[in-house]
């Protein structure tokens, strides 16, 4: 199978694992400081919603980050995402070794990304997403941009349109309407 002719709906429908990045993706990418010199991040919590019912869906979760944060570490263990690695600049090894020891293919992987650093994975993955306000080298090898920016419900968007593609979209929304 030709995998660069897939649609995006196409590429979704295998995910068995979904990446994130974390700055520009699940944050707006500020970085602000408390009076303490602290890192304060905000996430969304309707990315964080989407992000357990995709889990629930039955697709594995992730975060692969440049940069090394309890925040991020606190954020990851509310939402369930077990596989978290921070303080990593080989984004590129960490996917692969990540990917080994799941026992999965890349293209049953998906990344979502926002600068140049996380390039060397969604150059590998099934499913490469970038957010509208991200880097345009990254913009212009995503199989999909989302409208969303980050920080302000792109995951949620991601994650909905992936449970979409999959079928499952309509049974995780099912126990919200009876």
């Amino acid at each position: 199978m030709n995998v660069t002719n897939l649609s995006s709906v196409e590429r979704a429908k295998r995910l068995r694992l979904m990446i994130f990045d974390v700055d520009g993706v699940l944050t707006d990418g500020g970085l602000r400081y408390g009076s303490e010199g602290e890192l304060i991040k905000t996430f969304n919590v309707l990315d964080g919603h989407g992000i357990k019912q995709l889990q629930n869906s039955g697709v594995r979760t992730a975060i692969i980050s440049a940069r090394q944060s309890t925040i991020v570490s606190r954020r990851a263990a509310d939402l369930g995402i077990t596989i978290l690695l921070q303080g990593v600049h080989d984004k590129k090894s960490a996917f692969e070794q990540t990917v080994h020891n799941l026992g999965l293919t890349f293209e049953e992987c998906g990344f979502m990304g926002d600068d140049v650093i996380d390039l060397p994975v969604m150059t590998r993955v099934g499913f490469a997403i970038s957010v509208p306000n991200g880097h345009p080298e990254v913009r212009s090898r995503a199989h999909y941009v989302s409208q969303m920016q980050g920080g302000y419900g792109a995951v949620r968007e991601v994650c909905d349109f992936i449970m979409r593609a999959q079928g499952n979209y309509e049974s995780a929304l099912a126990s919200y309407l009876s």
